[in-house]
């Protein structure tokens, strides 16, 4: 009899572990659409290495709204997870940092064949694209270690540096208002100025040095409006809504301008918030 009940408990304990080991079926759900932002990214390389750049952007676009989708289903299922954040953060590196990095390197070099373009530009502009990508994983890894830090009570409607989808939306504007003038055939000096490998450089440098700084950009997350200012801002959002609908490409590289024009307009904004939180706090004795 004593072995008989040994042998019950042992196997009452094993099916207790394993219904302990089971998960249920909705945590996976998150971590699905974070991989399908990843393939999205990754089929943007492939597209834009054949030289099919509005493909390629079309792909990012994807792996944008599976970014932002994939946190609020999370919370919505109540299955975050550390497994989810840490691959939502390599997702991020690969969408937002090596998807555009390499965008950029095929489009200002002329393609996979780089026509016209000389083999000391190619490796300037490659130089430039790693640069951009690297600043993208700095950018990550700083936000991941500031997740368990205090933030300053001023710091809460802001992000230190540009967060990385910013980052690529501002330096694929150029292509993208490109890519827009050419498919209507319009304006073709102002293509070639968009697509000279010097500006596109300084694009990688400049948003790169962006998101690796501490300078304060604008978070849409924490912004709110007064009653008073409802209709209008309705009115606004209705506007873009059109202007997307009607041309879409156009409407996100003028929108893409207008966000790197709010940089310097949030920092100005951020010293004066500061400021009052400063003087309003009380002085140590």
């Amino acid at each position: 009899m004593g072995r008989f009940r040994l042998r019950g408990r042992r196997r009452r304990s094993r099916d207790q572990r394993s219904r302990a080991e089971m998960i249920p079926l909705r945590t996976v759900v998150p971590n699905l659409v974070t991989s399908m932002a990843a393939c999205a990214g990754i089929t943007s390389i492939s597209l834009s290495s054949e030289g099919r750049f509005l493909h390629a952007l079309i792909a990012l676009l994807v792996a944008c709204v599976c970014d932002g989708m994939d946190g609020r289903i999370a919370r919505l299922l109540k299955a975050s997870s550390k497994l989810g954040a840490e691959l939502d953060s390599l997702a991020d590196f690969v969408n937002f940092g090596v998807a555009p990095a390499m965008f950029m390197f095929f489009w200002l070099t002329g393609g996979p064949a780089h026509e016209g373009c000389s083999p000391q530009m190619v490796r300037l502009v490659l130089g430039c694209s790693l640069f951009y990508a690297l600043c993208d994983c700095f950018r990550l890894a700083r936000f991941n270690t500031m997740l368990e830090q205090p933030t300053l009570p001023y710091w809460k409607h802001f992000f230190t540096g540009v967060p990385a989808p910013g980052g690529c939306w501002m330096v694929l504007t150029p292509a993208i208002l490109a890519l827009a003038l050419d498919a209507k055939d319009k304006y073709p000096a102002l293509q070639d100025v968009l697509r000279n490998p010097y500006f596109g450089m300084f694009m990688l440098l400049f948003v790169g040095a962006l998101m690796a700084s501490r300078l304060p950009t604008i978070s849409l997350k924490s912004v709110h409006i007064s009653r008073k200012y409802q209709l209008p801002v309705m009115a606004v959002l209705l506007l873009v809504v059109a202007l997307l609908i009607s041309n879409f490409w156009m409407t996100v590289g003028v929108m893409g301008v207008l966000y790197v024009l709010t940089v310097p307009v949030t920092g100005i904004v951020f010293l004066r918030v500061r400021a009052r939180a400063l003087d309003a706090a009380p002085a140590k004795v």
